[in-house]
């Protein structure tokens, strides 16, 4: 445990959490290396009767996927113990747009999710394909009244055509909507993939149009959580590697915060953060330690 570089000086904040948000990729795992003591720490919220859920900004994947995921790797899993950028996505998008038509940035499985949330969803291929539904001729979608929002998440299966429509669209004043504002997704050895942020500031150097973020570090996440559960957010914890998402969520929704040093972030820039993490932590592990000695 790091005081120096944690806000508070006791674990008292930490006793009261009874909800657990936890990052995967960098936190949980890197890739499918699964860091050492991870899988312990999953089971020691369960034997100290805390709950936990699994929060990611990569919208790439859906719910179920992850459930598979995490089972495959070790940990236990429920689909109710997952909750994604791209769940939260489809939430503000039908809330807010629910009869416009979205043009989709994004995976097959990130679509898919949108489209089943009851979204009228529409990619670059349909476009070409002049397979809308529900539009005979695509060039009205051309027409202010009928510009559709422009929705990006974190594309693995990104290809020119999607960039250059979304070029168009946004261009012509359409709204601009992303899952996740992460500049990388952490991978094994040090590699990282660009992810939807990275996406996004292309497509803002383009248009000079800057997107309206959902996920971490967006309350909104935090917010519908702790709805769901019952539980307020000062009762709440989030555990992460990064602090412009798992850490700031945590700050803007009145959460207490863990930063382990996993993944993404170092001592050098939680130093230079405005506030300070509540915890800054080696790693799970050593958080998982500390919560059974509370």
């Amino acid at each position: 445990m790091n005081f120096e570089l944690s806000y508070e000086k006791d674990f008292g904040k930490l006793k009261e959490c009874k909800l657990f948000l936890l990052d995967m990729d960098g936190t949980l795992y890197l890739g499918d290396e699964v860091f050492d003591g991870a899988v312990d720490f999953i089971n020691t919220l369960s034997e100290l009767g805390k709950r936990y859920i699994y929060l990611t900004n990569n919208s790439s994947r859906s719910g179920m996927d992850y459930v598979e995921r995490l089972r495959r790797l070790g940990f236990s899993c429920e689909k109710e113990n997952v909750y994604t950028s791209g769940m939260a996505t489809a939430e503000y998008l039908k809330k807010n747009y629910g009869e416009r038509y979205i043009y989709v940035v994004g995976t097959k499985t990130f679509y898919n999710e949108l489209k089943i949330a009851g979204l009228k969803v529409f990619n670059a291929g349909d476009y070409d394909g002049a397979e809308v539904a529900g539009i005979d001729n695509t060039d009205m979608l051309d027409e202010a009244e009928n510009l559709p929002v422009v929705c990006v998440g974190f594309d693995t299966e990104l290809v020119y055509r999607d960039l250059d429509l979304a070029v168009h669209f946004l261009r012509k004043d359409s709204p601009f909507i992303a899952a996740n504002p992460d500049w990388v997704c952490p991978m094994p050895a040090g590699e990282v993939l660009p992810d939807c942020g990275s996406i996004c500031a292309l497509l803002t150097a383009s248009t000079g149009k800057e997107p309206v973020y959902i996920g971490k570090p967006n309350r909104n996440m935090v917010d519908i959580i702790s709805s769901m559960t019952g539980i307020p957010n000062e009762n709440i914890c989030c555990v992460g590697d990064r602090t412009y998402t798992d850490i700031a969520v945590a700050q803007n929704a009145g959460a207490a915060s863990v930063c382990v040093l996993s993944g993404e972030c170092d001592e050098i820039e939680i130093a230079e953060m405005d506030r300070l993490p509540d915890y800054t932590m080696s790693n799970v592990a050593e958080l998982a330690e500390i919560l059974k000695g509370l």
